[in-house]
């Protein structure tokens, strides 16, 4: 799969399948881990680079209790769709400024999903890493939202960039 263009690695967005069930996704950015870390933590931080803005979607609605056993309901809304849908699940392990585990429960397709943060010299190695019940089920994930992935990244890189 084809990273995110940019001449600097650091700059990049890589994704990857692994086995078949996994999907990897990487990407440094130019912030210490505490910074980057509170974008993910922090809903209304959240909220400004989570979706694609080239995939014409709005969030309707975003309810994040992120600790160990709260929960989440993230609502979106596209233009081409009469009904808003909804993305929602389960925190299963907060670790500040370390990982989050968190659950997709919309459909029995869902995967586990896994964010890691580790700081090397003031940046910040982000890897989310997803396992799917099917192979079918990654590849779909694939063909849908995980393409806007290296975009939701490079959305978040700007809001660093800008200190917030």
């Amino acid at each position: 799969m084809a990273s995110e263009g940019s001449s600097a690695a650091s700059k990049r967005t890589a994704v990857e399948r692994k086995g078949d069930r996994e999907l990897v996704v990487t990407r440094t950015f130019d912030a210490p881990v505490h910074l980057v870390f509170e974008a993910w933590r922090n809903p209304e931080l959240f909220k400004r680079w989570w979706i694609p803005k080239s995939a014409g979607m709005s969030l309707v609605s975003g309810d994040m209790d992120i600790r160990t056993g709260g929960t989440y309901r993230l609502v979106f809304k596209h233009p081409a769709f009469d009904q808003p849908m909804a993305f929602f699940g389960t925190y299963k392990e907060v670790t500040e400024n370390t990982r989050l585990v968190w659950t997709n429960e919309e459909s029995d397709q869902g995967a586990l999903t896994t964010v890691t943060f580790e700081e090397k010299d003031g940046k910040t190695l982000v890897t989310l890493h997803e396992l799917y019940p099917t192979e079918a089920a990654r590849d779909e994930a694939i063909a849908g939202s995980a393409e806007g992935l290296p975009e939701q990244f490079a959305q978040l890189d700007e809001l660093l960039a800008a200190g917030e």
